[in-house]
């Protein structure tokens, strides 16, 4: 007979605890708050080009919402984004036009992640660190290319065994969000199994890529409103909180 360490993760919320090996984080709105940043980023690119064509064309000129950030782009790859949108205004996205504004609107951010700088989320920090200290493998992934300047700044690049950014995605071809491939490869990377790993996720397309993958568990972190929690439980997310705090992490012994 031999015993070994199980670690669950517990919260009221939950129907019971859920034994876990492997967490995978998204990073923008999970782990800091460069989601702030690339709302501020995304209605600066799109208000700035509407308007140019409103002048240019003589169309209305119909700003770019928060219901536009939440419908089409949060989440995705930028590319993914630009495109998304852009039809949704019936604007053929031609890829010239979307390669453009993709890469105006890393721009927007990088400048205005220089200027401000990056705040992480202490409570997922002290979560990931509650996850470290009983063995459980963490893994990051972001549909962004700039993992790296972010999680400089916040001092985090040694917070995670591996990252699969939008450089790596890219790289490997991965489609992006409402697409599993990115959490499935980020968990492969660290040895995890589908039926012990959780993934975290801010965005409706976040929970529905880990709806779509099969996971033990999808967090759903809201730091939005009712609505935004609302939209997260209806794409699949297993649990809604809006601090990982909100969940406890439990290591016992258990004989085999």
């Amino acid at each position: 007979c031999q015993s070994g360490p199980v670690t669950h993760l517990t919260s009221p919320l939950m129907a019971g605890p859920v034994p876990i090996s492997t967490v995978v984080f998204d990073m923008d709105g999970v782990i800091t708050d460069t989601a702030t940043v690339h709302r501020v980023a995304w209605k600066q690119l799109f208000d700035d080009y509407l308007r140019r064509r409103s002048e240019e064309t003589g169309a209305e000129f119909v700003e770019f919402t928060e219901t536009d950030y939440l419908a089409y782009v949060d989440g995705k790859r930028r590319e993914d984004g630009v495109a998304a949108f852009l039809a949704s205004r019936d604007i053929d996205p031609v890829p010239a036009l979307v390669s453009e504004l993709a890469e105006a609107k890393n721009d927007y951010f990088l400048t205005i992640l220089d200027r401000d700088g990056v705040t992480a989320f202490d409570d997922t920090i002290d979560f990931i660190r509650a996850l470290t200290d009983a063995g459980v493998h963490t893994a990051l992934i972001t549909a962004s290319r700039n993992a790296v300047p972010v999680l400089g700044g916040a001092g985090l690049l040694d917070l995670f065994e591996v990252r699969v950014d939008g450089i790596v995605a890219a790289e490997m071809n991965l489609p992006g969000k409402p697409a599993p491939d990115v959490f499935v490869e980020a968990m492969r990377r660290v040895g995890g199994e589908l039926g012990t790993t959780a993934i975290v996720e801010d965005a409706v397309s976040g929970v529905q890529a880990g709806a779509a993958g099969g996971f033990a568990l999808t967090i759903g972190v809201n730091r939005v409103d009712a609505e935004h929690g609302e939209l997260l439980a209806a794409g699949g997310a297993d649990i809604v909180v809006s601090r990982l705090d909100e969940l406890t992490v439990e290591t016992t012994e258990t004989a085999t």
